[in-house]
């Protein structure tokens, strides 16, 4: 009797007793991490956030069993932030091998970049952007644009129906439009386009110009292409097609007063910029190709790469060409004053830096574009904007990216320091996560010293 008494006893002190919460072997759960809200440029203080099969699971001050998970990253006193977009990246094709385009992706990982839009297409690119969504090669989440629309490739009204079409049922994500196409040969293609629900983004012909380029919705204008050159009045009857380096030779011309109605007209057309300053502060730039390859990242990049680099700055920004250091002062300043106006008052802007173009490594460039945008007096929120909720809105995935929170995939980036204050603590990562998987600090240091290996034999 007395030992079905105790069996009873134990019984229900097995069923008041607090039932331990089954936590998922593939669970990780991020301790005491402070989250930066990029929506309104809040904080989230010491914070547990569990993420599971790619997903934030849930966001929490304090979790239950928290020494029960397999997989535990310590937060305290570091900054978790959504992971970036890089919005004007190029991808590797053939005949560069897939290890070096894989190598590619992970320059892009390593420095916090979990989105790019990829912005000259290759069926190559197509295959890629399926295997990266799926997790059968460690990539960024891919976007990718058609091969290019120019003035060799699409030269008739009839071809860019063709391209158009093909295009659009091969499943690029939007078309590239580079320079050289005539009016009416892109007119059709926008008609087209717009038929087909197929964006597109990229450069503004000069025989288009900014204000019909504006007009025609382009998804997003890269480079602030076509803006100095709608700065120029119509009474210096210039030909446009001596405009230099992004409108560099009409820089003594701008009208800088004409701002406001571009931006205006930006903003009316809902076109998004993407500024790629960095592109314009180290290849067409008075900094020496010398320089720049003294800089710690070069080391990254093959060393065919590097002299095809040096070669072709040191050929753009020569004296005969017409470059000279107090006209590109000038021209550096009214980008800058388009660049502010363009987030203060127009349609958005994006984060990209043109990588890999000249001296822009993947991945560490974006560090270089977002100095470029702090210059021009964006301060560290709008900056973080344009690399997270920006690019998630643009693409109308808010509900997938850009943001820490609940449901949403587990991109991400943990910080040493508060970007907020400084935007320069995006070079001191400690870890990242692309879609739930985790690459530490030290993993990430382990597979760049590889790189640097290989790109000595390139």
């Amino acid at each position: 009797m007395k030992k079905i008494s105790l069996l009873l006893c134990f019984a229900v002190f097995l069923a008041c007793a607090p039932k331990k919460k089954n936590i998922s072997p593939t669970a990780i759960l991020i301790t005491d991490v402070n989250i930066v809200d990029v929506n309104n440029g809040s904080i989230l203080e010491n914070r547990q956030v569990v993420i599971d099969s790619g997903t934030i699971k849930t966001i929490v001050e304090s979790v239950e069993n928290a020494d029960d998970y397999v997989t535990i990253i310590p937060g305290k006193d570091q900054f978790l932030i959504p992971g970036l977009a890089e919005m004007h990246a190029h991808i590797p094709q053939p005949p560069t091998s897939d290890a070096r385009i894989e190598e590619t992706l992970f320059l892009y990982l390593s420095n916090g970049i979990t989105t790019i839009r990829g912005m000259l297409g290759h069926p190559t690119h197509l295959v890629l952007r399926e295997k990266a969504l799926k997790g059968e090669v460690l990539s960024p989440r891919i976007f990718t644009s058609s091969p290019s629309f120019n003035g060799n490739s699409v030269t008739t009204k009839e071809e860019a129906v063709e391209k158009v079409t093909a295009y659009k049922n091969k499943g690029y994500d939007f078309l590239k439009i580079h320079p050289g196409m005539q009016l009416d040969v892109f007119d059709q293609m926008v008609e087209t386009a717009n038929d087909l629900n197929i964006p597109f983004s990229g450069h503004v012909p000069v025989m288009v110009g900014i204000r019909h380029a504006l007009e025609s919705n382009y998804a997003s204008i890269d480079h602030v292409d076509g803006y100095l050159e709608g700065l120029v009045p119509d009474s210096e009857e210039v030909d446009p097609s001596s405009n230099g380096f992004f409108g560099y030779a009409f820089t003594p011309l701008a009208d800088i007063s004409k701002i406001d109605e571009l931006v205006e007209l930006s903003k009316k057309n809902q076109v998004w910029v993407v500024p790629t300053q960095s592109l314009f502060e180290r290849w067409f730039a008075p900094i020496s190709s010398d320089e720049l390859l003294k800089q710690p990242e070069m080391k990254y990049m093959p060393a065919s790469t590097l002299a095809d680099w040096k070669r072709r700055k040191d050929e753009s920004t020569k004296p005969e060409t017409g470059f000279n250091e107090e006209q590109w002062k000038q021209f550096t300043v009214i980008r800058r004053m388009l660049i502010s106006k363009l987030q203060e008052n127009g349609h958005g802007l994006l984060l990209g830096s043109d990588a890999p173009q000249l001296f822009n490594v993947p991945g560490f460039s974006i560090h270089h574009e977002t100095e470029g945008m702090k210059e021009a007096g964006l301060t560290p929120l709008e900056i973080l904007q344009s690399g997270t909720i920006n690019p998630a809105n643009f693409f109308g995935m808010e509900g997938t990216f850009g943001s820490i929170k609940e449901g949403l995939d587990a991109d991400l980036v943990l910080l040493n320091s508060d970007p907020l204050k400084d935007i320069s603590a995006l070079k001191e990562i400690a870890g990242v996560m692309v879609r739930g998987k985790w690459l530490s600090k030290e993993t990430i240091a382990e597979k760049l010293k590889e790189i640097a290996y290989n790109a000595k034999d390139n």
